[in-house]
C-alpha cells in the first residue's frame, strides 16, 4: 500500500511533467479512466473523462500558451486524496502574461491519478 507521501510524490511528478510540457510522461501517471475537471468555463468548468479526452485537453492547453508554469504553494495528502494549492503563470501566443491562484483536489487509485478537480480564485 502506498503512503500519503507516495501520493504527494506522484502529484509532484505529474506537475513536474506538466511544467516540462511532457504530455507522454503526464499520461503515464493517470488511470485509463481518469477524470479532469477544468476551471473553465465558469461556474463549474468542463469535465473530461478517460485518458484520451484528458490528453486532448492538455494538448490544446499547451497550444494556447507559449509558456506555462504551475508552482505548488502547498501540497499535502490525507488518505487517497492530495490537495495542492498553486499559482499558475503563463505567456500567451501574442506575448501577453497573466496568473491565477487555485487549488487542485486529486484522488489516487492504484498508484495513479484517477481524478484531478481544479478550482480558482475569482
Amino acid at each position: 500500500m502506498l503512503s500519503e507521501q507516495d501520493h504527494v510524490n506522484l502529484v509532484v511528478r505529474f506537475n513536474d511533467a506538466l511544467n516540462a510540457r511532457d504530455l507522454d510522461a503526464m499520461m503515464t501517471l493517470v488511470t485509463p479512466d481518469s477524470v479532469f475537471e477544468n476551471t473553465h468555463p465558469p461556474p463549474d468548468g468542463a469535465r473530461y473523462e478517460g485518458q484520451a479526452a484528458v490528453r486532448e485537453f492538455w494538448e490544446r492547453f499547451f497550444v494556447g500558451a507559449s509558456e506555462t508554469r504551475i508552482e505548488a504553494e502547498e501540497i499535502f495528502a490525507t488518505g487517497d486524496r492530495v490537495v495542492m494549492r498553486w499559482n499558475y503563470t503563463w505567456r500567451g501566443p501574442l506575448g501577453e502574461t497573466g496568473h491565477i491562484r487555485g487549488v487542485d483536489l486529486y484522488r489516487i487509485r492504484d498508484g495513479l491519478i484517477a481524478e484531478k478537480l481544479s478550482y480558482v480564485k475569482g
